[in-house]
């Protein structure tokens, strides 16, 4: 058993070939793929997590679409002074499938 796991967005997600992740809005490269920074790697057995064995790592992704999260309201409010205030925030996300761990 082959997994990863991958800095993804500001997040770290544990990933296999086939997972198919959601993070923050990246741009695909030509060919619609990325390639996504490991953090840490396990073989089998065998535990990867030495920053030099983990630069030869490539983690491949193949970008499935942009999407646009849920709509949070962000409300402040003070008492006795009429202050209120109103904002809405949807975070530009992508979803990615994991194509190849080498």
């Amino acid at each position: 058993m082959v997994y990863a796991v991958v800095r993804a967005g500001g997040r770290q997600e544990k990933v296999e070939v086939g997972t198919i992740v959601t993070m923050d809005r990246v741009k695909a490269g030509e060919n619609g793929t990325i390639e996504l920074p490991a953090v840490l790697l396990v073989d089998g057995d065998k535990i990867t997590s030495d920053a030099k064995a983990l630069a030869k790592v490539r983690v491949t992704a193949e970008v499935l679409g942009d999407l646009r999260g849920p709509k949070i309201v962000i409300q402040k409010f003070k008492n006795k002074t009429g202050y209120k205030k109103r904002q809405g925030h949807r975070q530009e996300l992508t979803r990615v499938k994991v194509t190849g761990i080498k």
